[in-house]
């Protein structure tokens, strides 16, 4: 293992130990759940949005390491963030995982991640919260099944 995979690896591994903003949320303006039935990852996030600014956002759930450390990641890069923003994010980070177009500059730490498009079977652990952020964003609260 390269220096660079080591440390990707241990960011992912300090994210799923010690996940940021794990909590329910008081009084958010929006929540949605994600389910991968594939392997069972399920997450809820939870968002406050106001002024078109992502204030505060959190999750919960069970999930593999994968899971758990994209939703911690994804957290702590678009709380206090335009809502704008934090979809560039998204569409960045999902461009990533499917090798479209991104660069890691765009991305920070949540390039770690980059190396699960190697394995497809993955990506839908490493998306589910994002698509539930997405969905909280716009208060489309339904479940999404990847």
């Amino acid at each position: 293992m390269t220096g660079l995979s080591e440390l990707y690896q241990s960011v992912i591994l300090d994210h799923n130990r010690a996940p940021r903003n794990y909590r329910a949320m008081e009084h958010p303006t929006g929540s949605a759940e994600g389910y991968n039935p594939l392997c069972g990852d399920q997450v809820r996030v939870f968002v406050r949005v106001e002024d078109a600014v992502v204030r505060d956002v959190s999750f919960q759930g069970n999930g593999c390491a994968i899971s758990r450390a994209s939703a911690s990641l994804m957290t702590a890069a678009v709380k206090g963030k335009p809502v704008a923003e934090a979809e560039r994010l998204f569409a960045g980070f999902h461009a990533l995982l499917t090798g479209g177009p991104a660069t890691d500059a765009e991305l920070g730490k949540l390039a770690v991640l980059g190396g699960v498009r190697e394995f497809p079977t993955r990506v839908k652990c490493a998306t589910i919260a994002w698509h539930a952020l997405r969905r909280a964003m716009s208060n489309e609260n339904e479940t999404n099944k990847e």
